[in-house]
C-alpha cells in the first residue's frame, strides 16, 4: 500500500503552499514538462488532449455564430507594428524580436506575434472595399509569444496557445453586438463545459486592452481566492481602421471606416480548471472536458474471465463515453491513485466477486462516493452519473465563489478584507484612476471588472476616496 500512496504524497497540500500544489499537479498529472527555454513548456498528451477538447467545443460554438477560421503569419514587420501607437506601447515590454535570417542581419526587425491585430488590419485594408464585403468574422488558432518576466505553466508562459478572433463591421452597433456576443459565448462555455462560474463585466479604462474602445471580460475565482481573467472581448471602434486605412464604400457610395472587434481565450483555461476543481490528490476534471471520462480497472486480472468481462464493459462504455481500460501490470491501488491524480471523473472497479454478482463498483472522482451498479445497466448509469458530476462540480464551484464575495463600504473595510479574506471585493468606485492606483500600490489588489449583472448601489461613495460614486466594481488579487 505504501507504493500506492507515492503519487499523492508527491503533491504538496493546498493549505501548505497553493502555488507549489499547482506546480506539483501539472507535473505529476503528466500535463506538462519543462523545456530548455525558460518560460516555455512542453504540453504532454494529457494536457494537449484537454486543449483539443476546449478547441473543439469553442470552435463549434464559434462557427454557429458565422465565424470562419484563417491563419496569419507568425512574424510582424516592425514598421507594421508601429502603425497603431497605443497598441505598440501596450505590448512593447513583452515583444520578442527576430534580427537575423540565417547569417544575415535583417533590414527590418520582425516581431514574433504577441497578438495579430496589425496583421489582420493590414489584410483587411486589401480585401474590404464595399459594404458588400462586410462583415468579416475571422478567427485563428495559433501560438503567440510574450516575454514574461515571471512564468508559471499554463497561467503565464512565454509561448502559449490560443484563439484570436478579429472582425470588421459596417457600424459601431454591429461591432458592439459582436463584442458582447463573444463574451457571452465564452461565459456560457466556461459554465457549461468547464463547470466554472464566471463574472461578466467591463474592464476599467486603466485595465482595458491597448488600443481598444472598451474591453469586456469574464473573471473566475480560483480555490485560493485569487481571480483569473479567463477570456476577453474587445471593441476597437475605428481606432485601428483609421491608422490602417480600412475603408469601405457604403450604400450611398460614401467612404466609411470599418468598426472592429477582437476576442480570445488561451491555454490558461487549463490552469483555471486545475485551480477551481483540483484537490490534494490531483486533478478533478469536469466530464465534458476530460480526455478520459471513464477508466475501467480490472481486479485480479490474472483470472481470464476478469479481463474478458472488463474488456466487454470497456467496449460497451466506449460507445457512450471516452473510456480507457487500464490493463497495465500495476497494482489496483496504484491504478486507483493514478486515476485520481489524472482527474478521471468515473472509475469502474471490477473483480471476480463483482462479476459473479453481475455488478461493478463506480467511484466518483469529485466526491469519492462508491456506487454499486448492475452490469446490465452500466451504460445508462455511467451516462447519468457523468451528467450529475458535471452539474455538482459547477454547483460547488459557484457556492465557493459566492461565499468568497465581500462588500467594502470604505477604505478601512476594503483594507481589512484584502488582508484577511481571499476572494472578490465588491466596492463602489468614483471612476478616478488615482483610486485604482492607490488600491493596487497599497494592497496588491486590482479592478477585475464592472459587472453586467450586478450594479447594486451598495454605497453612495467611493470605497477608496469617499467621493461620490456610481460604479460597482469587483476587485481582487489576481494571477
Amino acid at each position: 500500500m505504501a507504493k500506492d500512496k507515492k503519487l499523492v504524497e508527491a503533491i504538496t497540500s493546498m493549505s501548505e503552499d497553493f502555488a507549489q500544489w499547482y506546480t506539483d499537479v501539472v507535473v505529476k498529472a503528466d500535463l506538462i514538462a519543462y523545456s530548455s527555454v525558460k518560460g516555455c513548456m512542453i504540453i504532454k498528451p494529457d494536457g494537449y488532449a484537454i486543449w483539443e477538447n476546449i478547441q473543439h467545443e469553442l470552435d463549434r460554438r464559434f462557427k454557429e455564430t458565422g465565424v470562419q477560421n484563417v491563419y496569419m503569419p507568425m512574424f510582424i514587420p516592425e514598421s507594421l507594428l508601429q502603425v497603431e501607437k497605443d497598441h505598440v506601447e501596450g505590448f512593447a515590454p513583452e515583444v520578442a524580436w527576430v534580427t537575423h535570417g540565417g547569417l544575415n542581419e535583417l533590414q527590418e526587425r520582425l516581431c514574433v506575434r504577441p497578438t495579430s491585430e496589425t496583421l489582420f488590419c493590414d489584410f483587411y485594408k486589401d480585401i474590404i472595399q464595399s459594404h458588400r464585403d462586410l462583415p468579416k468574422v475571422y478567427n485563428q488558432w495559433c501560438s503567440v509569444v510574450r516575454w514574461e518576466k515571471e512564468t508559471r505553466p499554463f497561467l503565464r508562459s512565454r509561448e502559449f496557445l490560443w484563439q484570436e478572433g478579429h472582425t470588421a463591421h459596417a457600424t459601431a452597433e454591429e461591432a458592439e453586438e459582436r463584442t458582447i456576443q463573444m463574451l457571452n459565448l465564452y461565459a456560457d462555455f466556461c459554465e457549461e463545459v468547464l463547470a466554472m462560474p464566471v463574472v461578466r463585466g467591463q474592464k476599467t479604462e486603466k485595465e482595458k486592452f491597448a488600443g481598444a474602445e472598451a474591453t469586456y471580460t469574464i473573471e473566475a475565482l480560483m480555490h485560493d481566492g485569487k481571480a483569473l481573467q479567463s477570456g476577453t472581448s474587445h471593441n476597437f471602434g475605428d481606432n485601428f481602421s483609421k491608422p490602417f486605412g480600412i475603408q469601405y464604400t457604403d450604400k450611398n457610395n460614401k467612404l466609411q471606416y470599418v468598426y472592429q472587434t477582437s476576442w480570445g481565450m488561451t491555454t490558461r483555461l487549463i490552469g483555471a480548471i486545475i485551480m477551481v476543481h483540483g484537490d490534494d490528490s490531483g486533478l478533478v476534471l469536469p466530464p465534458r472536458i476530460a480526455p478520459t471520462q471513464v477508466v475501467v480497472v480490472p481486479i485480479q486480472m490474472q483470472k481470464d474471465f476478469v479481463m474478458e468481462k472488463a474488456t466487454e464493459i470497456s467496449d460497451r462504455l466506449g460507445k457512450v463515453a471516452r473510456t480507457k481500460l487500464d490493463d497495465s501490470d500495476k497494482s489496483p491501488g496504484w491504478k486507483f491513485s493514478e486515476a485520481e491524480m489524472r482527474g478521471i471523473p468515473v472509475r469502474v472497479e471490477l473483480g471476480p466477486k463483482d462479476i459473479e454478482a453481475g455488478k461493478c463498483v463506480l467511484v466518483r472522482r469529485d466526491t469519492r462516493e462508491k456506487i454499486e451498479c448492475s452490469l446490465d445497466a452500466v451504460e445508462e448509469t455511467v451516462t447519468q452519473l457523468l451528467e450529475q458530476i458535471q452539474k455538482d462540480m459547477f454547483d460547488r464551484a459557484k457556492a465557493h465563489r459566492d461565499a468568497h464575495i465581500f462588500d467594502a463600504h470604505n477604505y478601512e473595510e476594503f483594507t481589512e478584507i484584502a488582508n484577511t479574506k481571499p476572494g472578490f471585493i465588491r466596492a463602489m468606485w468614483c471612476e478616478d484612476v488615482a483610486c485604482e492606483n492607490k488600491i493596487k500600490e497599497d494592497l496588491a489588489v486590482t479592478s477585475r471588472c464592472m459587472p453586467f449583472n450586478d450594479q447594486e448601489q451598495i454605497s453612495d461613495v467611493c470605497a477608496c476616496c469617499g467621493k461620490p460614486a456610481k460604479k460597482l466594481v469587483y476587485w481582487g488579487k489576481a494571477y
